[in-house]
């Protein structure tokens, strides 16, 4: 059959990213302790593609991908599943974008009741020639209590939910799990969300959250030191988005630093 994506192109136009967008599939995460879990991912991947070439092989992504998904996924993986792309279709450089829930143990703080808590992760990682990136992504949720509506008001104080998205570098060969991640920011806000709580564990939580009040800012430079105390990571990116409860918008607030690696 006639090949017409490996025709010659005569316009001089290299493109810097062609692939697929939006493809879910069902993929393997490989968890801290070792086990693995199945989660529902939304990917994005893509190579440049020369300027002589009319266009690139789609399924040849697919192909790669689908022999992934019967693999356990973590950061080392990615730089040999690019690899494997990049020479199945002679690019130079490949990128992968990744989103999807995994979940976390938690148990309620009083009774002990375990639950599943959902949280929005992203792979994103690029190959180029030799030279490999991978970013890690975590998006928690927390409460809040604003310190200036508790000391003003005679009782009582607004409170909200935030959520605190991470993204993250490592040095070259270091890299860190979900949970690690979690257990780093996990004291950031006023208290931490739980998927189950029984009614002793809601008087605790909520008790918590308003002896330990904190702005957005706040929850911001918490975050920006407890991601300090890493010595693995090099590069990192903090939004802290507050959905205020007496406002009809959000709050925000944002930081990035890199040190040497």
């Amino acid at each position: 059959m006639k090949d017409v994506q490996n025709s010659l192109d005569h316009r001089g136009i290299t493109i810097q990213k062609v692939g697929v967008k939006d493809l879910h599939l069902p993929l393997l995460i490989v968890e801290r302790a070792g086990d693995v879990q199945q989660v529902l991912a939304n990917v994005t991947i893509t190579a440049n593609l020369p300027h002589q070439f009319k266009g690139t092989h789609m399924s040849r992504f697919i192909e790669v991908l689908m022999t992934w998904s019967r693999a356990g996924l973590s950061a080392k993986s990615f730089k040999k599943l690019l690899g494997e792309v990049r020479d199945k279709l002679a690019a130079q450089r490949v990128e992968i974008n990744m989103e999807f829930k995994y979940f976390v143990g938690l148990v309620a703080p009083v009774s002990g009741s375990p639950s599943l808590l959902d949280v929005d992760c992203e792979f994103t990682a690029s190959l180029y020639k030799e030279r490999f990136d991978f970013i890690l992504g975590v998006r928690l949720p927390f409460t809040s209590v604003c310190p200036c509506s508790k000391e003003i008001s005679e009782y009582g104080a607004h409170n909200q939910r935030v959520l605190v998205t991470t993204r993250l570098r490592t040095r070259p060969g270091a890299y860190l799990w979900i949970e690690d991640v979690l257990d780093l920011l996990k004291d950031v806000g006023s208290c931490q969300v739980y998927p189950l709580l029984k009614r002793e564990d809601e008087k605790y939580v909520t008790e918590r959250a308003y002896e330990n009040p904190k702005f957005v800012e706040d929850i911001l430079r918490d975050s920006v030191l407890a991601l300090r105390t890493e010595p693995r990571i090099t590069w990192f990116e903090v939004h802290c988005e507050s959905f205020e409860s007496i406002h009809n918008h959000s709050v925000y607030a944002y930081h990035t630093e890199s040190r040497k690696s």
